[in-house]
């Protein structure tokens, strides 16, 4: 630990080896601590000049009984619905809970986890941004490990290098309930479209499409769009103009349809298709991940995966409380998706030879 850095009670307890609440109890002569490590406390904060702020005096074995969520962008309806259901899970289990919207920025979420850490929260729930990324932050993971062995903490991604306990959707089997939906009505050319590559879910999803790709021998002409936008009704609008745009230079035949990574995109994609002449499903069919309200509101509906978000909540919730109560708890933990629901996006029966 180099002098430049903050140093902080959770930093001392680092490197002492020790929990925070001990270094709090060599703080406050509040209750007996080994010798050994009193001492070994006692001189990491000597050799740091450390001054405790009244929270760090403060902190004891007692339960604050809140538990932090951290959200990528809240305005994104999964992340909206996500945290409703682990609100209404955590006040069932008498918890209160505490979000933060991080707008997938890593530094204000490095600052976001340090402010859950200070206000003692009992255990940290992350959303989207740095927990989704294919290549984990190392700073981030750093920070996650200086806590983690006494604040619980629940990922609904991935973060490589930490002790933190996955709770994830399991996103091959949607993509199976996708494009299985899609084959048995006679589609055989079709298109992934939008997300980025570096984040989790799509990746698993890309590759997992891939494997359906060789598994019902699709056409050689079955698409993957490189031109990776992003999660937005617009980003899906801008791909699909780049895949039309691609197809036509290469003289290719448009797809019978398109899987998109999420609602949003798959609006875009709608109005991309109308723009260039061509009827849903008629010509293309649509089909997405997420079912949110917007899915059932535009015309066509869009057929759509749809999750338990309420016992997906619930059971990122029950991980974290299981996880304060010290129960053995898996550190690991796939929630299968719900159904799919069909719209008319997609219900569409199409002869292909």
């Amino acid at each position: 630990m180099g002098k430049e850095k903050k140093v902080t009670i959770y930093s001392i307890a680092k490197e002492a080896g020790v929990s925070p609440s001990t270094v709090s109890r060599v703080l406050t002569n509040s209750a007996n601590v080994n010798s050994e490590k009193k001492e070994r406390i006692l001189e990491l904060i000597d050799k740091y000049n450390f001054t405790p702020s009244a929270v760090a005096r403060g902190l004891t074995d007692t339960k604050s009984k809140i538990i932090g969520i951290i959200v990528a962008d809240v305005r994104n309806n999964f992340y909206a619905d996500m945290y409703v259901a682990c609100e209404r899970a955590a006040v069932k289990e008498a918890y209160t809970v505490m979000m933060l919207n991080s707008f997938g920025d890593i530094e204000m979420e490095k600052k976001q986890l340090g402010k859950l850490i200070e206000w003692r929260a009992d255990a940290i729930i992350h959303m989207g941004g740095a927990v989704d990324s294919m290549k984990t932050n190392k700073e981030y993971a750093e920070l996650v490990n200086s806590v983690a062995g006494t604040i619980p903490f629940v990922v609904t991604g991935k973060l490589d290098g930490t002790n933190c306990y996955r709770v994830q959707i399991d996103a091959a089997a949607a993509m199976d309930m996708l494009v299985d939906h899609l084959v048995a009505n006679g589609n055989m050319k079709i298109a992934l479209l939008g997300g980025r590559i570096d984040v989790e879910s799509t990746y698993v999803k890309y590759n997992r499409f891939k494997d359906l790709v060789s598994k019902y021998n699709l056409k050689e002409n079955a698409v993957l769009t490189d031109n990776w936008g992003g999660y937005s009704v617009e980003e899906g609008e801008t791909t699909m103009d780049m895949l039309f745009k691609k197809l036509t230079l290469a003289a290719k035949p448009i797809p019978d349809a398109v899987i998109c990574i999420n609602d949003n995109t798959a609006v875009g994609a709608l109005k991309s298709i109308r723009k260039h002449g061509y009827r849903v499903p008629e010509d293309i069919s649509i089909v997405s991940y997420d079912n949110i309200n917007l899915a059932s509101i535009v015309e066509p509906g869009i057929t759509s995966v749809a999750y338990d978000y309420e016992g997906f909540g619930s059971t990122i919730v029950r991980t974290a409380v299981d996880a304060i109560d010290g129960k053995n708890v898996s550190r690991m933990i796939f929630v299968k998706p719900k159904e799919l629901i069909v719209r008319q996006s997609s219900d569409y029966k199409r002869n292909n030879v």
